[in-house]
């Protein structure tokens, strides 16, 4: 299977007392024809480790190909075939929309016209529109408009719905989706587990510049020990239960206790429960709280590294 995006050993390392590694010798490959994730907290390498992919940061070390050309030698080429939105894109406020994609089309030797982009992203409405006169929501499809109207093989999205309403969440999920149904490969940032799960054949959790996971989100999901989480609290006058006693339970894949808090992973709900109610009853347990839910890739990075991923981190972007 031929790779959009392949990158080996990469590092970055930024100078300082301490100097900040930011990437610490991270291996990607991404197919083509997918949509792929990059996750993981703030401060994690996402946005670092795509910069470098996009040709915009230079790597300390490792080796970058970008479908199947190197920047060092291939720039130009590379640039005609990819598409770019960053976390936060500036365009000028005196320029209409129309204007503005006509403007990043005239970059491109071949692409869309600039209409068809605009419609892409449903802003014709807006065409005439003076940028500063858009919504938050519009801005960011404007942003994309201005990355696809040169017809890219390989879509780069750095959080991409950062701050924007669920509407226009939605509008931009559909973009994606429909870039990618078109052979198109999309590679994201986001630390939006729903956004993951929603649009990802594939997804990478980062942390501190390094892969700690890799998979399908439900590959992944399916890692925590089970598809379905019960999470429980006890009454401060009950006696604690042990994570061996809960893990004894039926369907009971994995038991985790933290401070007076429970969380078990279970296969099938329905056989759980009535198991663990009948055990609490029989101990004289007394529960807080109680709730049962699908696991999600926030739990998966919960389970392998103690925190969540609204969390900061130590490092940079």
């Amino acid at each position: 299977m031929s790779h959009a995006i392949v990158c080996r050993e990469l590092v970055k390392h930024y100078p300082g007392k301490p100097p900040v590694e930011a990437v610490r010798g991270l291996d990607l490959e991404v197919r083509e024809g997918e949509c792929f994730g990059l996750l993981g907290p703030n401060g994690a390498g996402k946005t670092t480790t795509l910069e470098i992919l996009e040709g915009l940061l230079d790597p300390t070390s490792g080796d970058v190909r970008i479908l199947d050309r190197e920047w060092r030698t291939h720039e130009q080429e590379i640039r005609e075939a990819i598409g770019i939105s960053l976390q936060e894109t500036r365009f000028s406020d005196k320029l209409t929309v129309a204007e503005t994609v006509r403007m990043f089309r005239s970059f491109y030797r071949a692409g869309m016209a600039p209409a068809e982009a605009v419609d892409v992203v449903s802003l014709e409405e807006k065409a005439d529109a003076y940028v500063v006169q858009l919504s938050g929501g519009q801005r960011q499809r404007l942003a994309v408009a201005c990355a696809i109207v040169g017809d890219p093989r390989l879509l780069f999205l750095d959080e991409p719905t950062t701050g924007l309403d669920p509407q226009s969440r939605r509008q931009l999920w559909d973009i994606v989706n429909s870039f990618r149904s078109s052979g198109r490969t999309v590679m994201l940032t986001t630390h939006a587990m729903d956004e993951a799960e929603r649009l990802c054949d594939r997804v990478a959790i980062v942390d501190h510049g390094r892969v700690i996971a890799l998979g399908t989100p439900s590959q992944l999901i399916g890692q925590i020990g089970g598809e379905h989480l019960i999470d429980f609290s006890l009454m401060e006058t009950s006696q604690p239960l042990s994570e061996d006693q809960l893990q004894r339970l039926p369907s009971v894949r994995s038991a985790h206790a933290n401070g007076g808090t429970y969380r078990l992973a279970v296969d099938k709900p329905h056989v759980a429960l009535p198991a663990l109610l009948a055990c609490l009853q029989d101990e004289g347990r007394e529960l807080s709280h109680l709730t049962t839910r699908h696991g999600t890739l926030e739990d998966v990075f919960l389970s392998l590294t103690g925190r969540r991923l609204t969390e900061d981190a130590d490092v940079v972007a």
